[in-house]
């Protein structure tokens, strides 16, 4: 039985990069969201919050973002306030989240994946910086 996984994914972040070729060393074809090109619905983004037991400001992400521009390390900020910037602006959404049968992550380190995955990684796996996450046997190094 195949098993069902989303990543919502960034090809110009090397987080999400690494998180999604760990996926696929477990041997996962996962459903790749671009989600710069197809945000999630309001709706979706609140359930995938929650089920990665976060806030929405902790999904937030500052780096390469319009959010000091627009004025989100305001503590008063409702998480209403800063949903409504997430859906006018998509890249303030933190990435990658990856939604597998164990539950969602924010994967950050990309290698807060495996903990999520249910099959086992199928070779070595280095970081596209060199640092070495998983062993020649498929055990995690680090």
């Amino acid at each position: 039985m195949p098993t069902d996984i989303v990543i919502y994914h960034n090809p110009d972040c090397g987080t999400s990069r690494n998180t999604l070729a760990m996926i696929r060393n477990a041997g996962i074809e996962p459903h790749v969201v671009e989600y710069l090109k197809t945000p999630p619905s309001r709706a979706l983004l609140i359930e995938l919050i929650e089920r990665a037991g976060l806030t929405p400001r902790a999904l937030l992400r500052e780096k390469g973002t319009p959010y000091a521009e627009l004025g989100l390390g305001d503590e008063s900020l409702s998480d209403e306030a800063l949903l409504d910037a997430m859906m006018t602006h998509p890249v303030l959404i933190n990435r990658p989240l990856v939604v597998t049968p164990l539950g969602v992550r924010l994967c950050r380190p990309s290698e807060v994946v495996l903990d999520i995955l249910l099959e086992p990684q199928r070779a070595a796996f280095a970081k596209e910086d060199g640092e070495q996450i998983v062993d020649a046997a498929g055990q995690r190094v680090r």
